[in-house]
């Protein structure tokens, strides 16, 4: 029965985010509110309180009163919306009631969806709101009653209706259900598929696939515990049969995964929130973030070809390959190019993005339906994909949405109490207003915050309390807030609380520990390269062609140094001279100067040519 109650309500908010994204969306607090009003139905079902347990029959107690107190809040703001909008009503206590249920709803889903950091710390930011008066020094306020904190959260659009949730209910909502449905219909498998026959046959090619499909999945789905969970299954096991040590495979692919959240077109949502946060387009964000990502992957994949030279690591047999002729069918590829193509008319034609993803959506239907129905039975299968795309979608946005109001919940306190500000001046006080300190602290923090967390919580909180100390020192916000991503985004390969790479030391069947060293060797370049955001305009797009020509050597000449340093790759016979010269180049790359970047250039260009002739000297056949 809780089944088909969790299919039912699921299958409605992705028609419901079908609906909206093709004819546009309700008012902005109608439309939030029958989006949380979903998300918290969903998630109790997909999540039962005492599941197993002898107790089963009081969660289900707790389970009916949550659903009815989110319905009920849901409900009056949707038939009070006018009021609200029009007068800033004055709270009662039965708004009080409703705010306490909702905020109770989210935040336990969200408890039971990816575990107690988020609430906990969302729960402290409400404690602050009502307790911070009595605190001396910066981070005491002048405190705000029940009244005014519950007028905040429920009663206007700054509270749990907020900017967040306002982006979650519309664009990502959209871009999910078109991940969710590009996927189903083998879109997945042909992505699988592809990265086999592009990178099998090549030095460390079970590493690069997973490289590359992780890349691919990432795109879509922009979550690396959901890549690693995904593509892992498959290429953690294939690695390891080849000869991978587990530890190597593992930390593959946690790196791997966690490109998906820095690559466009989805980011793990950040790309829509940020956009929002900063206003600029979503174009823009996107747009900035290409190059970046770009040598992560570049990074990821040079690293992983030397350790594959230097360790002999084997390569995908011929008989695990699948040939061209499956990849390329055209019942399995015009369906993926039809709905990308689709996907780009919607946003060359000025039209919004969710009605964009809408298009690809609808772009992909078409042709599935056309080149694989055949029979009344086909029909039923297809419809059947379709169901269950919907289906998924409707429980990925579980997670994005009980995050994003628990993330709008502290943020509206953050902003309340003025907690943000009071932090930043902290930040820039203690750095003594230098860019490089403040941007130094800001990462270390940004890398603490978000341990344990997923990506696009950690961002949403440390952009509201952290990237504020950057643009006081006159950093520009697109800058800013790209800094405190990628730091939130690196936190789960980094120790101690490294998701990612639970998930894969898992699939590994190996010491996490060791995954991590792994991983942090492989994602080396990615604790380095916001900081080239702050030298290199050109890095994210903005300033001009010359400025991006910049910024593509220099990312290019620091990401090959440190993919030889860290690949293990041998330029020369002693291990320190090899450190030494490496460490240099790097050096070189990163500082703005024209005349380090041309000897840091015309160096790589001469090592990797040396480096050439001695493996093929290597490999010559000897002469009797």
């Amino acid at each position: 029965m809780r089944a088909l109650a969790r299919k039912t309500v699921a299958a409605l908010l992705g028609l419901f985010i079908l609906y909206t994204s093709a004819f546009g969306a309700f008012e902005s607090l109608i439309q939030r509110a029958i989006f949380i009003g979903f998300v918290v139905c969903l998630g109790l079902l997909m999540f039962p309180l005492g599941e197993g347990r002898r107790w089963r029959a009081g969660g289900v107690v707790v389970d009916l009163a949550l659903a009815a107190v989110s319905i009920a809040a849901c409900a009056y703001v949707i038939v009070n919306y006018d009021e609200i909008m029009d007068s800033l009503p004055m709270a009662t206590a039965l708004d009080i009631a409703l705010a306490t249920g909702l905020v109770v709803a989210v935040l336990e889903v969200s408890r039971r969806a990816i575990g107690g950091i988020f609430p906990v710390i969302a729960l402290a930011g409400i404690g602050y709101a009502f307790f911070g008066k009595y605190l001396d020094g910066p981070l005491g306020h002048r405190g705000f009653d029940v009244y005014f904190v519950t007028e905040t959260l429920l009663l206007g659009d700054l509270g749990i209706w907020g900017l967040l949730v306002g982006v979650a209910s519309t664009t990502i909502a959209a871009f999910v259900l078109f991940g969710s449905v590009l996927l189903f219909t083998g879109g997945g498998q042909t992505f699988m598929d592809l990265a086999v026959r592009l990178s099998g046959r090549s030095p460390g090619g079970a590493a690069k696939i997973a490289t590359v499909a992780s890349g691919l999945f990432g795109t879509i789905s922009g979550s690396a515990v959901a890549n690693v969970a995904t593509t892992g299954n498959f290429t953690i096991p294939l690695m390891k049969r080849l000869g991978y040590p587990p530890a190597l495979a593992g930390g593959i692919e946690a790196v791997a995964s966690t490109g998906g959240q820095i690559a466009p077109p989805v980011m793990g949502a950040a790309a829509f929130v940020m956009a929002e946060i900063i206003g600029r387009s979503y174009f823009d964000i996107a747009k900035a973030a290409v190059l970046p990502a770009f040598l992560f992957y570049l990074g990821c994949f040079s690293t992983i070809h030397f350790i594959a030279i230097t360790r002999g690591l084997r390569v995908v047999p011929e008989s695990e390959m699948p040939s061209w002729k499956t990849v390329r069918a055209p019942r399995r590829t015009v369906p993926i190019v039809s709905a990308f193509g689709a996907l780009l008319y919607g946003i060359l034609t000025g039209r919004s993005v969710q009605t964009a993803a809408f298009f690809g959506v609808a772009g992909l239907f078409v042709p599935y339906l056309l080149l694989n129905v055949r029979s009344w039975a086909d029909l039923r299968s297809a419809l059947a994909v379709i169901v269950n795309s919907l289906e998924d979608a409707g429980k990925a946005l579980v997670m994005i949405g009980v995050l994003l109001a628990g993330a709008q919940i502290l943020v509206s306190m953050v902003n309340l109490t003025g907690f943000g500000v009071t932090l930043s001046s902290m930040i820039v006080a203690l750095a003594a207003n230098s860019v490089l300190l403040v941007a130094l602290v800001t990462g270390l923090v940004c890398l603490v915050i978000g341990m344990g967390m997923p990506t696009t919580a950690a961002y949403v909180l440390v952009a509201a309390v952290l990237a504020p100390a950057m643009t006081k020192v006159g950093i520009e916000p697109i800058v800013a807030h790209m800094f405190v991503f990628y730091y939130a985004t690196i936190s789960v390969i980094t120790p101690p609380v490294c998701v990612a790479v639970f998930v894969a030391a898992g699939i590994a069947q190996t010491d996490w520990l060791k995954v991590a060293r792994e991983a942090v060797k492989l994602g080396a370049v990615t604790y380095v390269i916001p900081f080239m955001f702050l030298a290199y305009p050109g890095m994210l797009a903005e300033g001009s062609w010359l400025d991006f020509v910049e910024a593509l050597v220099s990312g290019l000449v620091f990401t090959m140094a440190f993919a030889m340093l860290f690949g293990g790759a041998r330029l020369f016979d002693s291990r320190a001279l090899n450190v030494v010269v490496l460490l240099a180049i790097a050096a070189l790359s990163v500082f703005p100067t024209w005349y380090g970047l041309g000897v840091a250039t015309l160096a790589m260009v001469l090592l990797s040519v040396a480096r050439r002739a001695r493996l093929r000297g290597e490999s010559a056949p000897a002469v009797g």
